[in-house]
């Protein structure tokens, strides 16, 4: 009997929200993105700093003498053109928040807020006035604009004791956060876009979408992928980050939508560094794109979108393709254990299986966002015997699993990880829960077989 274990998962710096379900129905035709850099004409992004009592200073007065000491110019205009000539920034000071520009809530400041306090968070739901600050700059002036956007907002936080709001990402940080995020993070010229982008995740159907927010304040798309599966998101949300810090770094896109996206060719040091440094065996570090005009789907920023499609890459449906373009991005490692069926492993097997209806009860109740299953169940292999591989629980009806096969077979050439296959509940040999933060049930099976020698865990 072969034997496979589960994959292994890239553990690259990912900042990745898990959500709660949408609406959205899974992918549609769309047309390739225009040839050339992404970039736009003009850029325009909104900023505003909330205060839990009174600012320590008058907030108008501190923006002017901050703007005074920026290294580059920013001009103080009463309203920003949908066309500037150079960098601007309107100012307006909102003495009714509540009504007019209501402060997140706490459970969202739970997720989004970057170095709150507890205090914090609960005295921002009574504030009463906030600085809003929008910007806007011509794209030759991209990087030195925002930049300077950014350094300003901080100062006129520090100066008037507030925290600052990002509009386009949807997050509030305190302004030690914002500064250790947003500006300690360049690698001289070039911004770190993991830094400045938020990636959101959530299930439709049956599988799952993810989508960038914060592209907008440098000009570009932002990035999505649907229809993928939990156990993919590392993988899928570091190929985001990716795809976002070459258009970030000025990426120019083929015909058609084409993009050869090279690890190595990632200007920003410590971004190239990080990736690199993860890879897996097997891998080419290269991943060829197509990328297309995005659909925009409930909750989506107000931007341009670009997708992701496998399209250039080998497969016979495009979760396989997801599964090979993944693998040769990132590498791969998957390992086969050839044992007998010893007493001892069959015993520990028909516990696992008597766990089962428990299991899918709880799957078709609906697993918490990032929470998924895996079955190990058998595949007959030409000569008869059966590969025991993992696919990952799409869809449980009574005793019939669909799911994605997580595992490349070995003996089985009509077989590819990522395509969807069927499989029994009867025939299960183990499963594996696993929950957003890392946690795991079952797999009892697997110590069996580490004792067995040759195992090697994914």
């Amino acid at each position: 009997m072969n034997f496979h274990l589960p994959r292994a998962l890239l553990r690259a710096a990912l900042a990745f929200v898990l959500l709660g379900t949408s609406l959205h129905c899974g992918a549609q035709e769309s047309t390739p993105i225009p040839d050339g850099r992404q970039i736009a004409a003009s850029i325009k992004y909104q900023f505003a700093i909330y205060y839990l009592g009174q600012p320590a200073k008058p907030p108008l007065q501190a923006l002017q003498s901050q703007i005074k000491a920026l290294p580059h110019p920013l001009k103080l205009v009463s309203g920003v053109s949908e066309k500037p000539n150079a960098p601007l920034v309107a100012a307006t000071l909102e003495k009714n928040v509540q009504s007019a520009y209501a402060p997140p809530g706490l459970d969202m400041l739970q997720r989004f807020g970057r170095g709150l306090t507890r205090d914090q968070a609960v005295a921002m739901q009574s504030s009463e006035q906030a600085l809003i600050l929008d910007f806007a700059h011509p794209a030759s002036f991209s990087f030195t604009a925002y930049r300077s956007a950014l350094t300003l907002t901080e100062q006129v936080a520090r100066d008037t004791s507030g925290l600052i709001w990002d509009e386009e990402t949807r997050e509030v940080f305190s302004p030690e956060e914002w500064h250790k995020r947003r500006l300690d993070t360049w690698d001289g010229d070039i911004p770190n876009a993991l830094m400045h982008t938020v990636i959101h995740a959530y299930k439709g159907d049956r599988l799952v979408r993810a989508i960038t927010l914060g592209m907008a304040k440098f000009g570009l798309p932002d990035v999505v992928v649907d229809d993928f599966s939990w156990s993919e998101n590392r993988p899928m949300g570091n190929l985001i980050n990716l795809l976002s810090q070459a258009l970030v770094e000025g990426a120019v896109v083929g015909p058609r939508g084409s993009y050869d996206l090279d690890i190595h060719q990632v200007k920003h040091a410590a971004v190239r560094r990080s990736h690199l440094d993860t890879l897996k065996p097997n891998t080419t570090a290269i991943a060829k794109l197509v990328l297309v005009t995005g659909i925009p789907d409930e909750g989506d920023p107000h931007n341009r979108l670009v997708e992701i499609r496998f399209d250039r890459t080998a497969g016979p449906d495009r979760h396989a393709q997801q599964a090979a373009l993944l693998s040769s991005l990132f590498g791969s490692e998957d390992a086969i254990k050839r044992v007998k069926h010893t007493e001892e492993l069959l015993k520990v097997s028909e516990q696992a299986r008597s766990k089962l209806p428990a299991v899918r009860d709880a799957f078709n109740k609906g697993l918490q966002p990032g929470e998924y299953v895996l079955v190990k169940a058998p595949f007959k292999t030409p000569g008869g015997d059966n590969e025991w591989m993992w696919v990952e629980i799409v869809s449980w009806q009574g005793d019939e699993i669909g799911g994605l096969l997580k595992n490349e077979p070995f003996d089985i050439p009509t077989l590819h990880a990522g395509q969807m296959v069927k499989v029994l509940q009867e025939d299960v040999f183990d499963y594996i829960r696993r929950s957003a933060d890392g946690r795991e049930e079952g797999n009892e099976t697997a110590k069996i077989l580490e004792r067995m020698r040759g195992a090697v865990q994914h």
